[in-house]
């Protein structure tokens, strides 16, 4: 028994390692879909690899690290040649990821996102920090290599940084959710869902294609789907919303019709980056809520039987002996 798992050790490792390269390697690609140009460099508005490799490392623990390398290695392949700059934003594209999951790991973070100190550290810790490394990495190589001009590194870098934030603000937290799912699924509010789910198909696309700038639209339906199912309704709509805006943004139609490719980039940054937060912060807020609330009435539950076991104690002890025989007479008569 002890051999067998020791072969089936290497095995189950190497298995994970290659399915963790797959997905990111396929995550990559759709974001390469979309791409925008900022100061001559391209950069995609929402790099889902990102987010992936959070999620993974989270889930598996961090050893699951060599299959980070060996999908970003695989994108840079599509890409171009494996050059020393390539490698090196390789290095900082596997750095930044596992930065973030051992940040994480050493404030406490549960990936049920319940609670709001989970939710800021996603944020503060595993988007905004960690995504500094990738991004000053590859700016920086950029920039030594000659392919950004020094005027251009914080417009490049910017870009680069906002878009690895976007995709553990927004993957993430749905991967999360995704491994807790266990079938058959209880749709207790189903038909609500239904109609949210109806609604979003109709405002969202409406929103993000329509010349009029109306996409706060969205953020009513962000709130009630907080609101109604926590983190599975508002990431579900902000990361449908992020998709179609993103879309809008790179064909340059809608509210990004008539900008600049800066404007572009900032317009539409600021919207997935604040769609993001509210939901993630909003529904983390609301299940830590409803978390205290079941917590207070189970206690208040437990209150209330303990007081009946009391109680029934005292009316026991308060009861005239019984007497034998059961007819009520003394032994003695």
């Amino acid at each position: 028994m002890v051999a067998s798992q020791d072969l089936r050790t290497p095995v189950v490792l190497t298995l994970q390692t290659l399915a963790v390269a797959a997905c990111y390697y396929v995550s990559g690609q759709l974001g390469l879909l979309r791409e925008l140009v900022v100061e001559g460099s391209v950069v995609t508005p929402i790099w889902p690899p990102t987010g992936v490799s959070v999620a993974f490392l989270l889930l598996l623990g961090l050893h699951c690290w060599p299959g980070i390398a060996l999908g970003a290695f695989l994108v840079i392949l599509s890409l171009t040649s494996p050059t020393p700059s390539a490698l090196g934003v390789l290095a900082g594209n596997t750095a930044a990821p596992v930065v973030g999951y051992l940040l994480l790991r050493r404030a406490g973070f549960r990936t049920d996102l319940a609670r709001l100190r989970d939710g800021l550290a996603l944020v503060f810790l595993g988007a905004f920090t960690a995504m500094l490394i990738s991004s000053t990495v590859g700016a920086g190589l950029l920039l030594v290599t000659g392919k950004a001009a020094g005027a251009t590194f914080w417009a490049v870098w910017l870009a680069w940084w906002v878009g690895d934030a976007m995709g553990v603000l927004i993957v993430t937290p749905v991967l999360l959710l995704l491994s807790r799912v266990r079938l058959p699924l209880r749709l207790s509010r189903w038909k609500e869902a239904a109609g949210l789910g109806l609604i979003a198909c109709c405002v969202v696309p409406l929103s993000a294609h329509s010349s009029i700038s109306v996409l706060f639209l969205i953020y009513p339906l962000l709130i009630w789907a907080a609101l109604r199912f926590q983190l599975a309704g508002s990431m579900l709509c902000a990361l449908f919303a992020s998709v179609l805006a993103t879309v809008a943004a790179t064909d340059r139609v809608g509210p990004f019709e008539r900008l600049t490719r800066v404007e572009v980039m900032i317009k539409l940054q600021a919207f997935n980056g604040a769609m993001a937060l509210t939901a993630l912060i909003l529904s983390a807020v609301i299940t830590e809520q409803i978390n205290t609330r079941r917590s207070v009435q189970r206690a208040c539950h437990e209150l209330v039987e303990v007081l009946e076991h009391l109680t029934a104690g005292e009316s026991a002890e308060g009861r005239p002996p019984v007497e034998e025989g059961g007819t009520g007479r003394r032994q003695d008569e």
